[in-house]
């Protein structure tokens, strides 16, 4: 129970990877705040699973971002952020839009950047706090279709270590989990031929559980990580080895 009475948003919390870390958490003994835009039966599932709260708001929107983080410090002060909504708009760049594009950078990255910016002020002021950015795979070595999402994952890798930097001297530390593919709802909608391609070009010739993401980000917001900041952790199988 290392993360005993500490409260924690996961964004994006209601299914898949985030569902996997609010349980995870919530094991550790943190009280978890589930940030969700859709799906509101799911993310009060998970909520009632863990004993904890869902709140609705859109990361891609800064009052969102602001009140979502307003109803979790009204649980108590906010130590752990973990940013993992996200969001795909896949196509092949010489065809994506203008809206394909903007939408994936404002959820993925715009999302971490706010609200990291919303927890910030609290977690200086306390000179203690932790936030995790989801990012991917695709943000190291490039995925053909989804130039806007791997851009927008390869931008919340430079948020974490710039944020680490700015923010380190006043107790808040700054990770990355970066997973590879990952069986969750997003994965099951790619078609089979291209998850068998993929599989076939991870050395553990599969993909990743959620459960296999969640103990990582436990881990980091727990005393074990206490020095380890601007940081990003790959969990995919060895496929970027």
């Amino acid at each position: 129970m290392e993360l005993a009475g500490q409260v924690a948003v996961v964004t994006g919390g209601s299914r898949g990877i985030g569902r996997a870390i609010a349980l995870e958490l919530a094991r550790a003994g943190a009280k978890v705040v589930i940030g969700y835009r859709s799906g509101a039966a799911n993310a009060a599932a998970v909520a009632a699973e863990i004993d904890g709260l869902a709140v609705q708001g859109d990361v891609a929107d800064t009052a969102g971002c602001e009140a979502l983080v307003a109803a979790a410090e009204a649980v108590g002060p906010v130590r752990i952020l973990v940013n993992n909504a996200g969001m795909t708009a896949d196509g092949l760049a010489m065809r994506m839009s203008d809206a394909q594009w903007d939408d994936v950078l404002s959820v993925n990255a715009g999302g971490s950047f706010r609200m990291a910016r919303a927890v910030l002020p609290a977690m200086v002021r306390r000179r203690d706090g932790v936030i995790i950015n989801l990012a991917s795979v695709s943000a190291l070595r490039g995925n053909p279709g989804q130039a806007n999402y791997a851009a927008s994952k390869a931008a919340v890798l430079a948020l974490t270590r710039t944020l680490a930097r700015e923010v380190g001297r006043r107790g808040v530390r700054v990770n990355a989990v970066v997973p590879g593919f990952i069986d969750t709802d997003m994965t099951r909608g790619l078609p089979d031929a291209v998850l068998e391609g993929a599989k076939e070009q991870i050395p553990l010739r599969r993909l990743g559980l959620a459960s296999e993401i969640a103990p990582m980000v436990r881990f980091l917001c727990g005393p074990g990580a206490s020095y380890v900041t601007g940081q990003s952790f790959v969990i995919d199988g060895g496929l970027s080895a």
